[in-house]
C-alpha cells in the first residue's frame, strides 16, 4: 500500500476527492461517508424525510381513529360509516409508513380507499379535512382528464405532479402524501367485452392507474403535462402515498338491486327481501357492484377499503347549513362582519332553503347556490348601505328565488 492510497479502499489520491492523513494510515472521503451511513444511517434517513417543515408527521403526531373522527365531526355532519372507515384506514396507513424498522419480516400493505355517495354528500370534503388534520401534503384531481399515454388529455403521471408542487418539490414530503382522485366512476369501462374496441379514458386509464396505486418508482414530469425525452424527472415513490378515490358511480343502485335480487327461491329469500332497505340501496355496496359497474378487477383489488355515504335527508341538509365549523350560513355572516354587518336569518328561511335544495337534487352544494343566488342582491348593496343589520326573511328568499330559473342553479 503506497503512501497516496487509501488505507481502507486502496483508491488513489487523484480517484477520490479527498485523502486524509492519519499517524500511519489514510482515508478518503468516500470511506468516511460510507461509515458514516453505517452509524448513522437511520437518524439521516429520518432528517431526509422531514427536511420540509411544513409538512412533518412523527408516530406521536398521529390521532388515534375516534380522534380523527371527532375531528371530522366537526366539519361533516352525519356519514358515521363513511368517517369510521376513513379514520381507521388512515390511522394504519400512518402506522404502517412510520412503523420502526426492525428484523421481522412481516410487510403490512397499504390500503387505499374507494367512498360510492351522490354528489353532494361530503366525499370531497372528507379528504381535505383528513389532509388538514395530517398536516401532509395533499392534492384533488379529477379523473376525467385522464387518457392513455398518447393520446389527447392528462397522463396518469400528472396526478403526481400536482402533489408535488403542493409539497413544494419536496420529493420526501410528497411521498407521505395523500391523492384525492375524484370522479372515478367516469373512467368505468365503457363496454362489457373489453376487446371491442380501445378504450383510452376508460379501461386504458384503470390499466395504467395499476401499479401507480400499488405503489412503484415513477417518472414525474415537475409541470405536469405530456412526457417527452428530452424532459427532465422527478423519480417519485408511490409506495406510501395513500390514494382515497371518490365517485357518484350514478345509476349502481340498479346494479345492488340486481344483485340482492338473485336469491328467487329457497326458505331465505323472502326473509332477506324483507330487511332490505329500498330507499338506501347504497348500504349494501360492494367491489361486486364496482365490477358490475365497470371498474376492472385489478383495480378494485388495489382499493380494498369501500365505505358509502348515506343520501343526504332533510334533517342533515338543515345542520349542515347552520352546524359545521365552516357552516354555510356561518361563512355569509363572517362575509357581512367584514363590513361590520350583523347578518341574521329567519329560521323558516333555513327551511326554504333546505327545501329547494332537496327540490333541485343538488346535495350539500346546492345549499351554496341557493343561498348564493339568494345574497347577491344583498352582497351588492350592503357594503355602500349605512345600515349595519341586515335581517333575512322568508318572504325576501322567496322573491329572490323565484326569480331565477331552476334550469339556472348550478353546483360549483
Amino acid at each position: 500500500m503506497t503512501k497516496n492510497n487509501c488505507s481502507f479502499c486502496g483508491k488513489n489520491d487523484k480517484n477520490v476527492a479527498v485523502l486524509m492523513e492519519g499517524a500511519d494510515a489514510y482515508i478518503c472521503n468516500e470511506c468516511i461517508e460510507r461509515a458514516y451511513e453505517i452509524l448513522y444511517g437511520k437518524e439521516k434517513s429520518k432528517t431526509k424525510s422531514n427536511k420540509n417543515t411544513k409538512f412533518r408527521i412523527t408516530f406521536e403526531d398521529i390521532l388515534k381513529p375516534e380522534q380523527i373522527k371527532a375531528v371530522l365531526d366537526k366539519y361533516v355532519i352525519g356519514q358515521e360509516d363513511a368517517k369510521k372507515y376513513l379514520s381507521v384506514a388512515v390511522y394504519n396507513h400512518y402506522k404502517r409508513i412510520l412503523q420502526p424498522a426492525d428484523d421481522n419480516d412481516i410487510e403490512i400493505e397499504k390500503s387505499n380507499v374507494i367512498m360510492v355517495g351522490e354528489t353532494g354528500t361530503g366525499k370531497t370534503l372528507l379528504a381535505q379535512t383528513i389532509a388538514k388534520i395530517l398536516n401532509v401534503p395533499f392534492t384533488i384531481v379529477d379523473a376525467t382528464v385522464l387518457t392513455e399515454a398518447g393520446y389527447v388529455g392528462e397522463d396518469v403521471e400528472s396526478i403526481l405532479s400536482r402533489l408535488l408542487q403542493v409539497a413544494d418539490y419536496d420529493t420526501s414530503a410528497a411521498e407521505l402524501g395523500i391523492v384525492f382522485i375524484d370522479e372515478l366512476d367516469k373512467i368505468a369501462r365503457k363496454s362489457d367485452n373489453p376487446s371491442i374496441t380501445r378504450d383510452v379514458s376508460g379501461e386504458g386509464v384503470q390499466q395504467a392507474m395499476l401499479k401507480l396505486l400499488e405503489g412503484t418508482t415513477v417518472n414525474v414530469p415537475p409541470q405536469g403535462g405530456r412526457k417527452h425525452p428530452e424532459q427532465k424527472f422527478i423519480q417519485v415513490n408511490t409506495k406510501n402515498i395513500l390514494f382515497i378515490c371518490g365517485g357518484a358511480f350514478d345509476g349502481i343502485e340498479k346494479k345492488i338491486a340486481n344483485r340482492l335480487n338473485t336469491r328467487a327461491i329457497g326458505y331465505g329469500a323472502i326473509n332477506d327481501k324483507n330487511k332490505i332497505d329500498n330507499n338506501n340501496l347504497m348500504q349494501y355496496v360492494s367491489h361486486v357492484d364496482l365490477k358490475s359497474y365497470g371498474l376492472i378487477p385489478e383495480i378494485i383489488g388495489r382499493l380494498p377499503v369501500l365505505t358509502y355515504l348515506q343520501p343526504l335527508d332533510r334533517h342533515a341538509l338543515r345542520r349542515i347549513l347552520t352546524e359545521p365549523k365552516n357552516a354555510i350560513i356561518k361563512q355569509y355572516q363572517k362575509l357581512f362582519a367584514i363590513d361590520k354587518i350583523t347578518l341574521e336569518f329567519d329560521d323558516d328561511v333555513l327551511d326554504y332553503i333546505v327545501d329547494k335544495a332537496i327540490e333541485f337534487k343538488l346535495g350539500a352544494r346546492g345549499l351554496r347556490s341557493i343561498c348564493e343566488n339568494m345574497m347577491t342582491d344583498a352582497m351588492f348593496e350592503a357594503p355602500t348601505k349605512q345600515d349595519k343589520k341586515l335581517h333575512i326573511t322568508l318572504k325576501y328568499a322567496e322573491e329572490k328565488i323565484n326569480k331565477i330559473n331552476a334550469n339556472k342553479l348550478h353546483v360549483a
